[in-house]
């Protein structure tokens, strides 16, 4: 059997890493599951390059993981698309129209062919809002940096911002405690 049938047959929590990493005089030798041994080389490199770590602390970015993580509450990626899912119905346009866009980021990062943006139309059609009350809304995402708004074949295509993630996520955090 070659090794890539192997590895292939073996589940990712069977699966070993075995990584050995120096740093001048500095060297470790890390084995694991590849989760483990990322882990232990990034505490690795941030102890070693403490410029590192610092930057790490000043950087703001969330994976697809991240992403899915904090609104898979909120929305779901369906045949017909990405779209919001709640059974309250208790959010605002401004939350609604912010979710559709995370959806679509999700749709785009996970689905081949998906973009992750979405235009003035699409998003009318989707969240059914009305069309001033959408625009409105979305000038106000935009002026606060939650929206990015890009200009794509001559049409106006928006997309949520990792300031906008983390907005939205606070946001919602905070309307659902208890």
């Amino acid at each position: 059997m070659s090794n890539e049938t192997q590895m292939a047959a073996l589940s990712p929590k069977e699966l070993k890493l075995s990584v050995i990493v120096s740093l001048g005089d500095a060297r470790a030798e890390f084995s694991g599951t590849p989760e483990i041994v990322l882990q232990s080389v990034n505490s690795f490199v941030s102890k070693n390059i403490p410029e590192i770590d610092l930057a790490r602390k000043l950087s703001m970015s969330f994976s697809t993981k991240d992403v899915v993580e904090k609104f898979k509450d909120f929305v779901r990626i369906t045949p017909e698309g990405p779209r919001v899912w709640t059974q309250d119905g208790k959010l605002s346009d401004k939350e609604q129209i912010a979710l559709q866009l995370v959806a679509q980021k999700i749709a785009a990062e996970t689905r081949e062919g998906a973009t992750p943006s979405l235009s003035l139309n699409s998003l009318q059609e989707i969240t059914s809002l009305n069309p001033k009350s959408l625009s409105s809304r979305l000038s106000e995402m935009t002026k606060s940096g939650y929206v990015t708004k890009e200009t794509i074949d001559d049409k106006s295509q928006f997309r949520m911002t990792t300031v906008g993630i983390d907005w939205l996520s606070s946001l919602l955090s905070r309307k659902l405690k208890p």
